[in-house]
């Protein structure tokens, strides 16, 4: 690859991971009642359209990772063939799923963590992280491999300026962990929750949720105060006091309750459709982390697109900022071995569509 076209690479990483602008993600889990285990999560970018692709990667499909100084770093070709979601470049998946049903996803985590400084002299085992998503589907089926896999490679950033990310790794088996890289060296959480947004770290998000020990479904009792009787205004006010805010603390709060809260359902299927219901609530409108007086860019939605994955049934399914029609890409009917590397755009056209009733 041409260094000049590494620079416009870089040009595009900055933009996209300016600290000013918005990039927030929000990550659930469910487990039908047939067993089957799906994780869901949003994509938050208010600076710009992301561009976003599908990607399918077939088994032994040549890549190369990017290094912070132009060269060429790690390269690498999948055992395991995989359909991701990527953003401003069809190398940078955010999330995806490998054939043996292993998810990965990498979420935003500003100020906090931080890479290994770069070796040109390790470069060969040197992986940028918004190549690790990729990298991982392709090469592990289970937890216990991606982390031996990790100890493996050095991680950095290809943009020393840009924000750090960390990351969600799940399997079949319902075994999920979150990867954070803290003074150069890779730590795992083992995240029985389930739940992941950005920033600050997932310990810090976990020792949170006891300031909210007061939540509950439902409605919360009368009190009586001397001769006043107190009583709820409606339903739901056991949950009085959750944040509301987009912050990843509240974000992370909300997502717990709402997820804790969920009624199982019977299948894999009526699970992804619960998971973007519960998703609906994080949608963040384009304008609201913008300062009075500053413009928003012309996008529908800060959350520009919302995905849920099946790793059981081995399906990934998408819904986006121009369309709210859930698709979906179905791994089982896709020969990885013969199947061509391709990426394709979210959408045809960068409009809802709307459908007309016809009265007679």
């Amino acid at each position: 690859m041409k260094y000049k076209l590494q620079i416009s690479l870089f040009f595009s990483v900055i933009i996209y991971l300016q600290p000013q602008t918005l990039d927030a993600c929000t990550g659930i889990s469910l487990t039908a009642k047939d067993g089957s285990r799906i994780v869901a999560r949003t994509i938050e970018w208010g600076g710009s359209h992301l561009n976003s692709q599908y990607v399918i990667v077939p088994r032994g499909f040549e890549q190369q990772s990017y290094t912070p100084d132009g060269t060429n770093g790690m390269p690498f070709s999948p055992q395991y063939g995989y359909v991701g979601i990527s953003v401003e470049q069809k190398e940078f998946v955010a999330e995806g799923l490998n054939e043996t049903g292993l998810s990965a996803g990498l979420f935003y985590f500003p100020n906090y963590g931080k890479y290994e400084e770069y070796n040109p002299a390790q470069k060969a085992n040197t992986i940028s992280d918004l190549q690790l998503v990729p990298w991982i589907l392709g090469s592990c089926k289970n937890i216990d491999e991606v982390k031996e896999a990790i100890g493996k490679v050095h991680v950095v950033g290809i943009v020393p300026q840009a924000s750090t990310v960390h990351w969600r790794f799940a399997d079949p088996s319902g075994r999920q962990v979150v990867l954070e890289i803290i003074n150069g060296k890779p730590v795992f959480y083992e995240n029985k929750l389930g739940v992941l947004t950005n920033s600050p770290g997932f310990e810090w998000q976990m020792t949170n949720l006891n300031n909210y020990v007061n939540l509950f479904p439902g409605m919360a009792s009368p009190q009586q105060l001397d001769d006043i009787k107190l009583s709820s205004f409606g339903n739901g006010s056991g949950f009085l006091g959750i944040p509301g805010d987009i912050t990843p603390p509240s974000r992370f709060v909300r997502a717990t309750f709402y997820q804790a809260t969920a009624p199982q359902q019977e299948t894999g299927l009526k699970t992804v459709l619960q998971c973007f219901q519960i998703l609906n609530n994080f949608d963040i409108p384009i304008g609201i982390e913008y300062s009075p007086n500053t413009p928003p860019i012309d996008i529908p939605s800060a959350t520009q697109w919302t995905s849920a994955t099946d790793m059981t049934n081995r399906v990934i399914y998408y819904r986006t900022m121009h369309d709210s029609a859930i698709r979906s890409i179905d791994l089982n009917k896709i020969n990885f071995t013969r199947v061509k590397y391709r990426a394709i755009p979210l959408n045809n056209v960068q409009q809802q569509p709307i459908i007309p009733i016809d009265i007679k």
